[in-house]
């Protein structure tokens, strides 16, 4: 059995391969280069012989849908970017369109998997009003936060329970992982402050931006800035410099905030896990540690590793695709997409929006 897991981050894209479970693949590109030409990666996948699943970049998400099964309405509900979007024309988000076409182009076997929003896990109540409660990757996060807090404590995947913190190098998620099943998340462009994104927004600021609001607005707004500083900046000196504190007092205080907010669902998780880019920062784990360990015991999620011990490179979400995609494709980890309830995922995206204008959404 071999499977590849991918995760289209903002920063790069991960590919995690599993052969009979062990790691044979473990890469990362920058998501720039790919955004115009996304035959770098395309190459190094087909460099890695026949596979039997890949788990592809999904974006938003969609139900378990097979890659010769997606058209452009499919693939317009993953990217979310609206027909009249001024920013359309470029990169990013659009080129992350590209890439997903790219790989149904190949015909290898693709299957785009669900967001927190298409599970059956999560009541429909809890949608309320709301897209992103946590996009596709996040659900690769935490079905390595299931795969790893069950093999560390030696519990079956029905009896994990945790609170995952992702901070990436755009944004901020939390979702609530209750035996073995997601039961509720705060996506990047819905929960806290993130690096880059502004998360959650003020319903007047929507509304006195206008028509200026783009995607670009999504991803703008962060801790960068409002520390008006580059992306070259080490975060871990900005707690000690008056000029960027503000911003990382608003980063780490939201980010709390979040995982505060979660156990209104889940009181009394058996640990908090941290994962993303910036989770391996000496500052934050600490910072995220006496901040939040009267819930649970804080820690860095735990990863693959190579035959020999090596940890993995690639993101959590990555490893967790690569995790699904051996489940999906009826592997030794088919339990625990059947703990997940994966194969139950519905709808889509735009299902439970109740606001006046809703209907008038189109998509590009």
């Amino acid at each position: 059995m071999r499977v590849l897991g991918i995760d289209p981050g903002t920063v790069s894209f991960d590919v995690c391969g599993l052969e009979d479970g062990q790691v044979f693949l473990d890469l990362q590109v920058a998501s720039p280069d790919l955004a115009e030409d996304a035959s770098p990666l395309v190459e190094a996948l087909t460099a890695c012989g026949p596979v039997d699943l890949i788990v592809g970049p999904s974006g938003y998400g969609l139900p378990l849908v097979r890659g010769d099964q997606v058209g452009e309405r499919e693939l317009a509900l993953m990217v979310l970017v609206r027909a009249d979007d001024p920013t359309a024309g470029q990169g990013g988000i659009l080129g992350l369109r590209r890439i997903m076409q790219a790989l149904i182009a190949t015909g290898r076997p693709v299957v785009f998997v669900p967001g927190v929003i298409h599970l059956p896990t999560v009541p429909a109540y809890r949608k309320a009003n709301r897209i992103d409660m946590g996009t596709a990757d996040k659900v690769c996060s935490a079905a390595l936060g299931i795969y790893d807090q069950a093999r560390r404590y030696g519990i079956p995947y029905a009896e994990t329970s945790f609170i995952l913190l992702e901070l990436g190098g755009a944004f901020t998620a939390a979702l609530a992982v209750e035996r073995g099943r997601i039961v509720d998340g705060l996506g990047g462009a819905s929960g806290s402050l993130g690096l880059r994104g502004s998360g959650a927004m003020d319903g007047e600021v929507a509304y006195l931006i206008g028509g200026a609001l783009s995607k670009g607005t999504v991803f703008s707004g962060g801790a960068i800035d409002i520390a008006g500083a580059d992306l070259a900046t080490d975060v871990e000196t900005w707690p000690d410099d008056p000029r960027y504190r503000p911003a990382w007092l608003a980063w780490v205080e939201g980010a709390v905030k979040a995982v505060r907010a979660l156990t209104a669902v889940l009181p009394r998780p058996r640990e908090i896990l941290l994962s993303g880019r910036m989770s391996a920062l000496g500052r934050v784990i600490a910072e995220m540690t006496d901040r939040l360990s009267d819930i649970a015991p804080v820690r860095r999620m735990g990863g693959l590793a190579w035959p020999d011990g090596t940890p993995v490179r690639a993101k959590e979400a990555a490893q967790g695709a690569a995790l699904l995609a051996d489940g999906l494709a009826g592997g030794t980890l088919a339990p625990l997409v059947e703990v997940m309830e994966l194969r139950r995922a519905s709808g889509t995206v735009l299902d439970y929006l109740y606001l006046r204008g809703a209907e008038t959404i189109r998509l590009r």
